[in-house]
This record gives structure tokens, sequence and C-alpha cells, in this order.
């Protein structure tokens, strides 16, 4: 009997035209049909994306540090070339435009709040490694404790060696009493501190003397990053 009926559905669509062939298997199947197209576009959507996508091999930000087009390219896709990195998969960050100061006169002051937020964010998603800035920014990043002690940072003793007289301290406040301070006038400011080397002064490198700044710039980095071996190998592209 079920070898008759399975014999008489094939004697059917035999029978159908190409149009009804169509419309019977939709018919019947569109549910299963539809899952189909929605996941294949998923797989070729997330081919796709991945395929385009860059592995970033340093994160760097500008802090109250804003240099020319020509010098950016120098930090950025120079540093790519003496890496020689793949071009085609591995890309650099160059965060610029922000501005941290406690100063209200200062024009750049209304870009302080979001570029705190957007460091915050950047150094918890581990997408910050260095900080290049002025005395002001490293000051501000050091007191909060976000840089790293370079004495115990490098893994190339020479390296390090060849460093150590541009190396510059900062100071980490681990607890103070600003909110009672600020509260009462009549509590006076105190402050548990630590000082320890958080920075490199690149004035005295040729890169730095070539481009002209006016103020000392200085190279931090961030104490979670993931990425010292390329933090290592941007220090000495930067101090060459």
């Amino acid at each position: 009997m079920m070898v008759q009926i399975g014999k008489n559905h094939m004697e059917k669509w035999k029978m159908l035209t190409p149009a009804k062939r169509v419309q019977y298997i939709w018919n019947y199947y569109k549910l299963p049909i539809v899952i189909g197209l929605i996941l294949l576009y998923i797989v070729i959507y997330a081919f796709y994306r991945n395929s385009g996508k860059k592995d970033v091999i340093l994160y760097t930000a500008l802090v109250n540090v804003a240099p020319g087009e020509a010098f950016c390219e120098t930090l950025s896709d120079k540093f790519l070339e003496y890496a020689q990195a793949d071009q085609k998969k591995e890309a650099f960050t160059l965060y610029k435009g922000l501005y941290l100061t406690d100063d209200e006169s200062n024009e750049q002051f209304q870009y302080t709040y979001a570029s705190q937020m957007k460091i915050l964010a950047a150094i918890d998603d581990e997408q910050l490694d260095v900080v290049l800035a002025d005395k002001e920014a490293f000051e501000a990043f050091a007191q909060n404790g976000y840089l790293y002690d370079l004495d115990a940072f490098f893994t190339d003793a020479d390296l390090k060696e060849s460093l150590e007289n541009f190396f510059v301290e900062g100071m980490e406040i681990l607890e103070d009493n600003a909110k009672e301070a600020v509260l009462d006038p009549d509590v006076e400011y105190q402050a548990v501190t630590k000082k320890y080397p958080m920075a490199l002064d690149l004035s005295g490198f040729s890169l730095f003397q070539d481009a002209g700044f006016r103020d000392t710039v200085y190279l931090c980095v961030i104490a979670n990053t993931p990425r010292q071996e390329q933090v290592e190998q941007y220090i000495r592209y930067l101090c060459k």
C-alpha cells in the first residue's frame, strides 16, 4: 500500500508544470525554506564582515597634542611599515582630538567630558595601549593610576637602559579626602600618594625635534595593555 502511494505521488509530480512544481514546494516547505535562507544570510554576512576586518596591533591616543596629518601618518602608518605589518590584515588605531583640562578658560575645556568618557571606555575594553600627551594630561592619567610603572615594564633590558635618562616620575593618588575638602572649606586636603616613573620625555628624540613641538610630549603606557611586545616595538620606533 505504501509503495502504491509513493508511485501515485511520483506520477502526479511528473504531470505538474515547472511553475506548479515550484508552487507546490513553496506551499509545503515554506517555513524550512525561510529559515534556511535566514541562516544562509547570517553565514554569508559574518564571512564577509570578518574577511574585511583587520587586526589592530596597537591603540594610541593623542591627548592635548594636535600634530598635523603628516605627523599623524608618521605615528601610525609609518610605524606599520617599520613593524613590517601586513597592512591588508593589520591596522593601527590613532585616537585624535582628545583633551583633558581643569582650566575652564581653556577653549578645549568643552571637550573634556566627552574625552574622559572615550578614554575610560577604551581602557576598560583594553583598546588603549599608549598615550602621547602634554604635561597636564600626563599628570591626570598618573593621578588616577592608569599608567604602567616603567621600571617594571620593559622586557628588553638594553632598551630600558638606553631610555632611563628620559624616564619621568608621576604621582598616583592612592586615596584622598578631595570630596570632604570640596564640601567643607575648613577641611585641609590630604592624600596618600606614590611616585614612580610613568612616562618618557620624547623631546630629545629626533622624530619629535624635527616635528617642531613647542611643549614637551610625554609617552605613557596604559597599565592594562595586553600588547606589551607591540608597545616596546613602538617605543623603539619613536626613540630611534
